[in-house]
């Protein structure tokens, strides 16, 4: 139970340093979406923008950060931890000489606007450059300031983006002649987004600083090698994860859906949050609980055991979140205009929570060190994404796009099982697990498709406290016993 205990205290302080900025960046979404900030298309080239880092990300990092972990373990922790930064230094350094030379040509390849384009890649390699010293936090433990400085470059985000598009469009009216009216520039609400970006992941660097002046800048090329090996196999997977993740805003705006459309499919997207923060929380809890306790006698059965307990978390909050949709999105969604894409949501939901058990599934690849495998897994599903986006999105639109993403992350979920059951098997408890999985979608489904249950609410709330109630009954004994300790 100490391990569990463990666990949950970990994941609990690197949740709040997940959810409270998530938190906060979620206020940006009803704020992009109130009526007389940001129009459709606006927040539509938002969002396809924000495609683009999140896959450039990936590219930058490279899997560094989880061959960091993997390695910090069982080699030399000061020479995993200089070379690991060392190469993401020079790799992010050559990446904004040669992005902003050719940005020109970037920009018009990836049909993002000029005049974004250099905020993008500044944002980019700052984000990079926090890479090693925020893993170096994570496993030296020290989660206080790794919560620290995510909240704050965050809040910080945040404050500007507020005065950026609320308040200096007021000072300059006000002040037609002063330093508020000089840097305004009207219709420019997309690179403000991008320039509060920047800003915040200099914030962050800079409050980071500490770990480059102290580093011994030590490379060996030898473990660096071992590292890249691993890492590699992880970038593939991660570039296909941002595929599957966010690249269907683009291939919206490719395969010529309306951007106002494409406005409202992001903005639903976001009630996915609640999914997104109890998963994201989870896994950077959990990635350096598995691979500090990899050599334990019992790990698969306490494997198992986890996996179980997130299957239960995650189906209360699919059933809450879409139960109380219609609620939520009044909070969210500021913009009535927005809210024909509600229908998606449900898609959206799932299709997290299967992202979320394909990452506990996941954990057999990187302990047996066949990061290869889970390359092939997410290749596969990015190969179903591009797929059927290009087929469904001419047929149903941005609904084609929710459809591709749940078909995407269940035929990773269920690959991952299958394959990491020949080569680390691992005692699931699938009977339970199927079990209440399945009652919380067909209970959703019933809240949210059927319009009388819909529109009252009483099914809703009735179906959430029977579902927590039976779950009470058949895991009460462990339940109990978990918050005892």
């Amino acid at each position: 139970m100490s391990l569990y205990k463990s666990l949950f205290k970990q994941t609990a302080i690197y949740g709040i340093a997940t959810v409270v900025p998530r938190m906060f960046s979620f206020i940006l979404t009803p704020l992009y979406t109130t009526p007389g900030v940001m129009d459709l298309a606006k927040y539509a080239e938002v969002s396809i923008n924000f495609a683009w880092l999140v896959f450039f990300n990936v590219v930058l990092a490279y899997g560094m950060e989880t061959a960091f972990f993997r390695f910090y373990n069982t080699d030399d922790k000061k020479q995993v931890i200089s070379t690991s930064t060392i190469s993401l230094f020079w790799s992010s350094i050559a990446f904004l000489g040669i992005a902003l030379v050719f940005r020109g040509t970037l920009g018009n390849l990836l049909k993002i606007d000029i005049e974004y384009i250099s905020y993008i890649i500044w944002v980019l390699v700052l984000d990079a450059l926090a890479i090693a010293p925020f893993s170096k936090l994570r496993a030296d433990g020290r989660p206080m300031r790794y919560a620290f400085i995510k909240i704050g470059s965050v809040a910080f985000n945040l404050a500007l983006n507020f005065f950026f598009l609320i308040y200096l469009p007021k000072l300059a009216l006000a002040y037609p002649v002063s330093i508020w009216s000089s840097i305004y520039v009207p219709g420019f609400q997309v690179g403000y987004v991008f320039v509060a970006n920047v800003m915040a992941s200099l914030f962050a660097l800079v409050l980071l600083l500490p770990h480059y002046l102290r580093l011994s800048w030590h490379f060996n090329a030898t473990l660096w090698k071992k590292m890249m090996r691993y890492s590699l196999p992880v970038m593939l997977a991660g570039i296909a994860f941002a595929i599957n993740e966010t690249f269907d805003r683009p291939l919206l705006k490719y395969l010529h859906v309306p951007e106002s459309e494409i406005g409202i499919y992001s903005a639903c997207y976001k009630l996915a949050l609640f999914m997104t923060l109890f998963t994201t929380a989870f896994r950077l809890g959990i990635e350096p609980f598995f691979f500090s306790h990899a050599g334990n006698e019992n790990a698969k059965q306490t494997y198992a055991a986890i996996t179980k307990y997130f299957v239960i978390f995650g189906s209360v909050i699919l059933l809450g979140v879409i139960a109380f949709a219609d609620l939520l999105k009044i909070f969210i969604i500021r913009d009535p205009a927005y809210w024909d894409g509600m229908k998606v949501v449900p898609l959206i939901i799932l299709a997290n929570f299967c992202l979320g058990i394909y990452t506990n599934l996941s954990v057999w690849y990187k302990l047996s060190d066949k990061t290869k495998m889970g390359a092939y897994i997410s290749a596969i599903g990015a190969a179903i994404t591009l797929l059927f986006n290009f087929a469904l999105i001419p047929i149903w639109g941005y609904t084609g796009s929710a459809i591709a993403t749940v078909c995407a992350y269940g035929a990773m979920m269920v690959l991952s099982y299958l394959i990491g059951a020949k080569y680390y098997p691992i005692p699931y408890d699938l009977k339970t697990m199927g079990t209440y999985m399945s009652l919380a979608i067909g209970l959703s489904a019933l809240s949210f498709y059927v319009p009388v249950l819909r529109h009252t609410y009483a099914f809703g709330i009735l179906s959430l406290i029977g579902f927590i109630y039976f779950i009470y009954k058949r895991e009460k004994h462990i339940l109990l016993k978990f918050i005892k300790k």
